[in-house]
């Protein structure tokens, strides 16, 4: 099996540059003249990739290679961010975010797996506390880089970097080891999805990733709008939390695992994370500001413990594909979210999303009462 310090470096790598274009990238369609719809649809071609996707890319990951999937992904990642500068056409924007997606997903599922598939001695809470660290710290330096260059240069030059970078990772991972394989019936996939403890843990992470909608759509926009800040300043407000939300998901990594905390924990940051997204929408750019924090604070307990979650869920043979299920449930959240609060934003008002997400957050956390007290995670 691969080491673990190759799956993180692999995972900060990746949310470098992904997440870059996650909040940035509304920005660059702005200048090029989208609008508001246009960018909606864009950003939910992204998220719909991993529907039709995820599945395959985990059953390949659990009878074929876990290896080959990761170095064909970064390749077309970094061939796409080559063309992403160049193009202005909406259908041909479309069309790259749609393969995007795909190749953002593979790459996605076939790190997870790696890890899930790993097999050393370690308390679950800190092997997936330190999973999502390394994917938060890689979120956070890339959205702090993403606004240097497009402050002292262009999206352009962003996107020529980023590929540059992807090419390097590449050269980095060539040595990566696959899994061990075995021969899955499609049964044993259906037997772990279709249950009432899987679908009831779908539906909650469901709702949950609606917000992401709003932050790939309106975020970026709604500083712009709201507080006037430049393209390093707009940087630096989302890339400072989403610090903190790496350092809450490292703290997972020294709460040794009790199934009753981690639900209890997950519960109270599902909450904490709705309530900083309803009142970030301040006019005072420092209450909104620390109101982010505590979004991204709840949201780094939340991300750790899912994993955790997901990782008791299946076997560790067929989790590659059973998790792709999950992953495609919650990419349909966030191209739901996209869709619906991407055309709110922009005919509405821009703190509206953040509100109605919010609100939706909080309101799972009842939900997340009766799932918990339904199944045991």
């Amino acid at each position: 099996m691969a080491s673990l310090r190759q799956i993180h470096f692999l995972n900060f790598s990746r949310k470098l540059t992904i997440n870059t274009i996650f909040f940035l990238v509304p920005l660059y369609f702005l200048q090029i003249g989208f609008t508001g719809w246009q960018i909606g649809v864009i950003t939910s071609l992204f998220a719909f990739a991993p529907l039709l996707f995820s599945f395959p890319t985990g059953w390949i990951n659990d009878r074929l290679s876990i290896r080959g999937v990761i170095h064909v992904s970064l390749v077309i990642l970094a061939i796409l961010f080559l063309l992403m500068g160049r193009v202005r056409n909406f259908l041909l924007m479309a069309i790259l975010f749609l393969l995007l997606g795909l190749a953002n997903n593979a790459l996605d599922m076939s790190s997870n797996s790696l890890y899930y598939k790993d097999e050393t001695d370690i308390d679950l809470n800190r092997k997936y506390g330190l999973m999502n660290f390394w994917l938060s710290m890689g979120a956070a330096v890339g959205v702090s880089l993403g606004g240097l260059l497009t402050y002292y240069a262009d999206f352009h030059t962003l996107f020529m970097v980023y590929a540059a970078f992807l090419v390097a990772v590449l050269l980095g991972v060539l040595n990566l080891p696959d899994g061990r394989f075995t021969v899955i019936p499609l049964r044993k996939y259906k037997l772990s999805l279709i249950n009432k403890k899987t679908i009831l843990f779908s539906l909650l992470i469901f709702i949950l990733t609606l917000h992401w909608g709003a932050e790939s759509t309106v975020y970026s926009p709604f500083l712009k709008t709201s507080f006037h800040l430049n393209n390093l300043q707009l940087a630096l407000y989302i890339s400072v939390p989403l610090f903190i939300l790496a350092f809450a998901s490292f703290t997972v990594c020294f709460l040794k695992y009790s199934r009753r905390i981690n639900e209890r924990l997950f519960l109270f940051s599902m909450f904490l994370s709705g309530l900083g997204h309803v009142l970030m929408v301040q006019n005072n750019v420092y209450i909104s500001f620390f109101f982010r924090v505590v979004h991204e604070l709840g949201d780094g307990f939340l991300a750790a413990l899912i994993f955790v979650f997901i990782s008791r869920l299946f076997d560790r043979e067929n989790i590659g594909g059973s998790s792709g299920i999950l992953i495609a449930i919650m990419t349909l959240g966030h191209m739901l979210g996209a869709l619906v609060f991407s055309p709110i934003g922009y005919k509405v008002g821009l703190q509206y999303p953040f509100i109605i997400s919010g609100l939706l957050l909080m309101v799972n956390t009842v939900f997340g009462v009766y799932v918990f007290r339904t199944g045991q995670y």
